[in-house]
């Protein structure tokens, strides 16, 4: 391979303390590290329980904290300890102003942060109340430049909006990657009108490494918590749009290689970028409801 590098998904439970699922994510992020892989991703919200569940959570409210902080300096010592990149998954943070983000960021082998980004997109729906917890990220897409490729960091419910990869790759990622903590609800009609949601979701990300010809991983943690039933199942898939790894629903260690040379011949061939009608999308910046 040209320029492989191997990437290292966390998949995990974390309906336990704080500090045991620290413990989890450090020792999974050294066996990664003892594996060979150079990049490693965390999941979304790790470090606890899902308590998005309930709109009205005021003890969870109070966990939130500011970066840098104890959660972030556990994370950068991971990376520091194992020589990684590590995407530290994300983290509930309280900026200076009392505002709450659902936060990434991205370390470097030596533990130095490399890169922050907010959750974009926030979604309010059954069981997935994060408007009462999260305001929108001001960031913007950010991709970070680390030892091991170029990273964009996009959280869960951005997956489902192909702008925020299409910006990504733009942008000159050739990985993105999706902290995520989703799984099937306890109800029946829901599930009826939505369907498959596991297949929507694998679907959608799949679809977004195919249209941009770049990287796609996707970590998701395990168990049942609450009403929801977290299904695992993350994968990588590359800039073809093949699955070249895909986990079950158990906690696991999920490797993939990643041929970062294939990326820029893949867009040069297929022309996606070079055949945007740009002026064509004005609409796009339009908040309007399909007919």
């Amino acid at each position: 391979m040209g320029n492989s590098v191997e990437i290292a998904l966390i998949q995990m439970r974390s309906a336990r303390g704080r500090d045991e699922n620290l413990q989890t994510a450090g020792a999974a992020v050294r066996a990664a590290a003892a594996h060979g892989a150079k990049i490693v991703v965390l999941p979304e919200l790790f470090t606890s329980a899902y308590f998005c569940q309930r709109p009205d959570d005021r003890a969870a409210l109070e966990t939130a904290e500011e970066i840098p902080g104890p959660t972030t300096a556990a994370i950068a010592n991971m990376a520091r300890e194992s020589r990684v990149v590590l995407i530290g998954g994300s983290v509930f943070e309280r900026a200076t102003d009392g505002t709450r983000f659902n936060t990434c960021v991205v370390f470097g082998p030596d533990g130095s942060p490399l890169g922050t980004y907010r959750k974009t997109h926030i979604p309010e729906d059954i069981l997935y109340h994060e408007q009462h917890y999260f305001s929108p990220g001001d960031t913007g897409v950010v991709v970070v430049d680390t030892p091991h490729g170029r990273i964009a960091p996009l959280i869960c419910y951005d997956q489902w909006y192909p702008e925020a990869a299409r910006l990504a790759a733009l942008a000159g990622a050739e990985i993105i990657v999706y902290p995520t903590a989703i799984g099937t609800i306890d109800d029946a009609v829901e599930a009826n009108i939505t369907g498959d949601w596991e297949q929507m979701w694998r679907a959608a990300q799949v679809g977004h490494a195919a249209c941009n010809n770049v990287f796609v991983a996707a970590v998701n943690r395990v168990g049942r918590e609450g009403a929801i039933s977290f299904w695992g199942g993350s994968f990588v898939a590359d800039p073809a749009g093949a699955v070249v790894a895909a986990a079950g629903a158990d906690e696991t260690i999920l490797y993939a290689a990643c041929d970062l040379s294939r990326v820029k011949p893949l867009q040069e061939a297929w022309r996606f970028f070079a055949n945007r009608r740009p002026e064509q999308y004005e609409r796009l910046l339009r908040k309007e409801k399909p007919k």
